[in-house]
Parts: structure tokens; sequence; C-alpha cells
């Protein structure tokens, strides 16, 4: 009976060449049976729906061919952004018009300078005036209130002893900052230690200009190219994103003084006494 009804349904798909609803009032057979005894058996020719927006879709990849966006796309075609995107999703990026992106990135950096330049000028002069009279203020550090100010930068930026290894006290200090590396070295100066006396490094990444670097700090600190010791380089790897590249990138500085126990003890008491003993863990 099964293979009757089977044949029968095939028959009239193949023979008669009948829609499934055609087939279903026939035989009084469900629509996912029928489908299912049809399985394989392709349509006839008469029941395939035209497709109405085939020749938008070919306009749509052509357009995309030629490096326009999709919203564009809809536009000139008169359909759905998302629509627009379907047809055209499988096509490459880099073919999105390349030039197009640009012109609007261009385009909208322009307007938006314009709309918040008054803002940015008024912004950067209130910047330089605080910047002036907070430096006025400062004058220059004495001796007292450099050494203040050099234990606490210190503490905060510089080589510590750890729990696990409390007696390890070297004082070592590392930054890319050209003026907090300056107001570390005239702390360590007066605590002592000339500036020809302490060792220097520069640790960068692999794909900048080691050398260069090292000569521009060599200029920041006042000591010959020679004293330096020989550079760390960190190896580069592509998936990161790194902002820190160019002209201006001269990788980090470390100062290490030799035989600094004692300083580092100093050091210590000195960030004791600021927090007057209160809660105190520095060991």
């Amino acid at each position: 009976m099964e293979d009757a009804t089977a044949g029968e349904v095939r028959r009239l798909r193949v023979e008669e060449r009948l829609s499934v609803a055609q087939i279903r009032a026939r035989t009084g057979l469900g629509r996912n049976r029928v489908q299912e005894l049809l399985r394989g058996v392709p349509p006839p020719a008469w029941t395939r729906r035209p497709r109405a927006k085939d020749e938008l879709r070919v306009a749509a990849v052509a357009l995309r061919g030629e490096g326009l966006s999709v919203g564009t796309i809809a536009d000139r075609l008169g359909v759905a952004k998302s629509t627009a995107y379907l047809w055209v999703r499988h096509l490459p990026l880099d073919r999105d018009g390349a030039a197009e992106r640009e012109r609007r990135r261009a385009h909208s950096k322009v307007m938006t300078d314009a709309q918040w330049a008054a803002h940015r000028e008024t912004r950067d002069a209130a910047r330089a005036e605080l910047a002036e009279f907070g430096a006025a203020w400062v004058s220059r550090l004495d001796g007292r209130e450099l050494l203040l100010v050099g234990a606490a930068l210190y503490w905060a930026e510089g080589v510590k002893a750890k729990p696990w290894r409390p007696h390890d006290c070297r004082v070592r200090f590392t930054n890319s900052d050209p003026a907090l590396i300056d107001l570390f070295v005239r702390f360590v100066e007066e605590l002592g230690v000339p500036r020809e006396g302490l060792r220097f490094r520069v640790c960068i990444h692999e794909t900048a200009d080691a050398d260069a670097a090292v000569r521009w700090w060599a200029r920041q600190v006042g000591v010959a190219v020679e004293a330096f010791q020989r550079t760390s380089l960190k190896r580069h790897r592509p998936a990161t994103v790194r902002h820190n590249i160019g002209d201006d990138y001269h990788g980090c500085l470390v100062v290490s003084v030799p035989d600094s126990r004692r300083m580092y003890w100093t050091i210590e008491g000195i960030m004791k006494g600021m927090s007057d003993g209160a809660g105190w863990a520095g060991r």
C-alpha cells in the first residue's frame, strides 16, 4: 500500500506535472507527506516562481564592484539596506570603495573640526594658562622638596622589594616620560650619586630604531652614548595593535643605581615619614 501511494505521488509529479497542492488534492495526503515522497524528484518548470529581483541582485553586485557602499547601493536600487547587504556580503570588503571611504572620512574630519574648532581653541588656551601658572608657582624644587617628591615618585613607579624577596633592595626606575626620568635623576643626585655613576638601558620595540632611541635618551639625561648598557628589545607580535610608533616613539629608559641598598632604605624611610607611619607596609 505504501509503495503504491509513493508510486502514484511520483507519477502525478513526473507524468502529469502537478504541483504539491494539486497532488494533495488528488491523494488527500498532507504537505509534509507529499514532499517526503517527492524527495529527489525535481519540480516541473511551471511551478517555479520567477525571481522578480534577479535583475536587481545582478545590478547590486555590479555596483559593489564599482566600489559603492551598501547604503549607496540600496538607495540606487530602491531596496532595503538589509537586502542590499545580503546580495553583496560575499564580496571582499576591500572592494567597498577605499577611495570613497577615505573621501567620507576626510569630509567628516573637516566637518568635525569646523564644529569644534572654537571649543578646542578655548580649551587649549585654558590648559596652557593653567600649566604656565603651575610651573611659575613651583619655580624650582629645593633640596628637601626634591627628596620628598623624588621618594614618592620612586615608590609609585620604581622597583620595590617584594614580600617573597624582602632583602632585594635595589634602586631601579623605568619610565617613558623624559620629565619623570629627569626628576628621578635629579633626586638621585640630591642623595649624593652623580648621574655619571648611574647605569642606563633602553627598552624598545624591535621594529623601532634602537640606536636612534639611545642617542635621544643620551641627550635627555646628559650622558654619553657609551654609558648605556645593551638595549632590551621587545619582540614583535603582529596581532597587537600598537599606537606607540613613529618618530616620537623612543621606548622606555631604565635607570639603575649601583650598590643602592642604603639609598633604598633611605627612600623607604622618607615614605614612612610622609605617611606618619599610619598603616605603613613598606617592607
